[in-house]
């Protein structure tokens, strides 16, 4: 396990915060964090433009995958294509353990907080330990939770860098445009948002990306894309 100065996370943001998009991965991953830096990526509907700007910098980045379980068959084939069409070399997909997965059975229906503990943040907490710093697709634009979210922030023993924090729903699609980036195919069918196909539903026009997620609860976060999460597995 590797540890970090706690004044890290700010001078990080002091040198680089006022960057964004592919400046604040070169800085980042080519920088002092090489090699103790990964991306967690969900393959969901926005995330081909984070990691083309990742695949750019460097193919070979730590790319991390949570398989749950209970991920839609259209995200797991989405997976392979972008692994193969951006050329990342090092995607590490993560499972939840047999136990973790018989005592998550079900659980979608009348738990979902735990539901998400089981399946989501102990696997990745184990694997991210490894890493000092973990970049993720989080936007402002999201709304919610990560309406006032960073470029570059001090999480619980870990640095959360987001490198798309400021990008508008408007530079992502021109993104994807520009770069003739493959879409998921659920976003076909108006998913903006898309993890566990039990949680996730299609939005309508005028709302917020996340609104699909969790639909009806009070709930907008999995625990994973949160300040609390860190090496000890906290999240929830």
């Amino acid at each position: 396990m590797s540890a970090i100065d706690p004044g890290t996370a700010q001078r990080l943001k002091a040198l680089y915060g006022h960057l964004d998009g592919k400046e604040l991965l070169e800085a980042l991953l080519l920088g002092e964090l090489r090699g103790r830096i990964a991306v967690t990526s969900s393959f969901g509907a926005e995330s081909a433009v984070l990691l083309d700007l990742v695949a750019e910098v460097d193919p070979a980045t730590p790319v991390i995958f949570l398989d749950t379980g209970e991920l839609f068959d259209e995200t797991v084939a989405y997976r392979v294509e972008l692994e193969r069409k951006l050329g990342l070399t090092n995607v590490i997909v993560v499972r939840p353990t047999a136990e973790e997965l018989a005592e998550a059975e079900d659980l979608w229906r009348d738990d979902i907080d735990r539901c998400c503990e089981l399946r989501k943040v102990r696997p990745l907490a184990r694997v991210t330990r490894a890493f000092d710093a973990l970049v993720d697709g989080r936007k402002r634009a999201h709304g919610f939770d990560r309406e006032s979210v960073g470029s570059i922030e001090d999480g619980i023993g870990v640095i959360k860098v987001s490198p798309l924090a400021s990008w508008s729903a408007e530079r992502i699609e021109q993104a994807f445009i520009a770069r003739e980036l493959p879409r998921h195919p659920l976003v076909a069918q108006n998913y903006r948002s898309i993890g566990c196909w039990p949680c996730t539903r299609p939005v309508e026009p005028g709302q917020s990306a996340r609104a699909g997620r969790w639909a009806g609860q009070a709930k907008t976060e999995c625990g994973i894309h949160t300040l609390a999460f860190g090496r000890d597995g906290a999240g929830i």
